[in-house]
Parts: C-alpha cells; structure tokens; sequence
C-alpha cells in the first residue's frame, strides 16, 4: 500500500524556519510564550523531562525549541560561549514587544529607537542567550532611500570601508 505524497513544507512552516537550542527548554518556551506570546503547538518529552523536541508558533512563524542534545552535536549558546546569530522578529509595535520581553526576562541589549532604515528598531538577548532583534517598520524606503540614510548617519565611513 503505497502512502500519499506529503506536503514538502508542511503546513504553518516557511521555506527558512527558527530552531533554538537551549539549556531547560522547558523554561524557555514558558518564556516565549510570557515574552512573545508564542503558541504551542506539540511537544515531544524525552528521558528525565527533557524536551526533544517543541515547536511553538510565533504570529505566523513556527519556533522550534529543544534542550541540549550532545550526542546529536546540539549545543545552546551558553555551552558554547555565545551566538554569532540573530533572530529577527517583526511586529506591530517594537517598543511595546521588547518592553514586554523585557518584563519576561530578557536583557535590553539595545532600546528602540528610529533606524535609518524606516523601522523602530532594538536588539535583545533572551535568557537562555539568543540574540534577537525586534523592528516595525514606520517608514517605507526605497533601497537609494537607505543607503543615502546610511552614509548621513555613519558620515559615509560606514559605505567607505564596506
């Protein structure tokens, strides 16, 4: 009996999803759910109530979260000493979203503040020592818009040395 073909992007997933490792998985998804009131989905518990594996929604993006897993080569920014990476979060309005996450835990790396890309923008770290930064966009610019944004704010040093 054959199988019907499933879906390659399963339903609710994008073609880029997030995957977070972390010490106590379990608290981090109660975190991002206080924090960005994130949705879960389903959960699979392994040995000793570690967490295999959650995948939580996040407005209309899907949040995977999972404890560390060393035989698997899954190890959390604490265990490795930080993480070059960024999650981005778009929302509807950054100072109340960071606040919020603030309240939760999270450290204020950077506050909102207008960008000279048209977004109120800041950058936070969670507890658990993921970067992420939080924008609305207030402004549209064209690409010409941004650049010439850019080299006023940076007085053209920035464009210069790229």
């Amino acid at each position: 009996m054959s199988r019907p073909a499933a879906n390659p992007i399963p339903d609710g997933f994008h073609t880029l999803s997030t995957y977070l490792v972390v010490k106590n998985a379990a608290a981090a998804i109660e975190f991002y759910k206080t924090a960005f009131g994130a949705e879960e989905k389903f959960r699979l518990n392994g040995p000793e109530g570690s967490v295999v594996h959650c995948c939580l929604k996040v407005g209309d993006s899907p949040l995977m979260v999972s404890d560390e897993c060393p035989q698997m080569g899954a190890f959390s920014p604490q265990h490795l000493g930080g993480s070059p990476v960024t999650i981005h979060f778009s929302v509807a309005d950054a100072d109340a979203a960071v606040a919020r996450a603030a309240t939760a835990g999270a450290k204020v790396v950077m506050p909102v503040t207008e960008m000279f890309w048209g977004a109120r923008y800041g950058v936070l770290q969670d507890p658990f020592g993921h970067s992420w930064s939080v924008a609305t966009q207030v402004r549209d610019l064209a690409p010409e818009e941004v650049q010439a944004a850019m080299e006023k704010q940076f007085c053209g040093e920035y464009a210069k040395s790229a």
